[in-house]
């Protein structure tokens, strides 16, 4: 098992609960989540920028 360091951008979403199962979604497809954080969101372009550890086997 490894662990990597991954940077994403989602589309923000109308609603907390479905920006976090967006979140969810798209670090699944790139292992398993340790940790993860927004790290910069961009109004205008409706843009949030997040980084995470996942781990993969």
């Amino acid at each position: 098992m490894t662990t990597h360091f991954i940077e994403a951008e989602i589309n923000l979403s109308e609603t907390p609960v479905t920006l976090q199962q967006q979140i969810e979604a798209e670090l699944a497809k790139r292992g398993k989540p340790l940790r993860w954080a927004i790290t910069k969101v961009d109004s205008q372009k409706q843009k949030a920028q997040l980084e995470a550890i996942v781990t993969q086997k």
